[in-house]
């Protein structure tokens, strides 16, 4: 559920710029890792929502319409998702703020 890590190839932004080795692993590091002026957060503050707007301004993960079908001279109750006129949720301040997918860190608890 939810994304897997960062659509970039070949970018790593959480990479140190110090990193000892010798000029071999200076010219793998350069491969993967586009030099950045600023440090990247490990921290995530927003998310893409995951909910949509209806025409009357009700917020959820899906709608459903009810309709009556006549099926032998009987009338049933049959619910229809609706798909059309939906407006999504927009970007979600998270609070607190998550550890970014790609941050490689092991959380420990003792």
């Amino acid at each position: 559920m939810g994304a897997s890590g960062s659509k970039a190839r070949g970018l790593w932004p959480f990479a140190s710029a110090a990193g000892g080795g010798g000029p071999e692993a200076a010219g793998a590091e350069q491969a993967l890792v586009r030099p950045r002026s600023r440090a990247v957060p490990p921290f995530v503050f927003t998310r893409r929502g995951s909910m949509f707007y209806d025409e009357d301004g009700d917020l959820a993960h899906e709608f459903y319409e009810e309709t009556i079908v006549t099926k032998n001279g009987q009338k049933r109750a049959k619910l229809r998702r609706v798909h059309k006129n939906l407006i999504p949720q927009g970007i979600v301040k998270l609070d607190p703020p998550r550890i970014h997918v790609d941050f490689p860190v092991i959380l420990y608890e003792v």
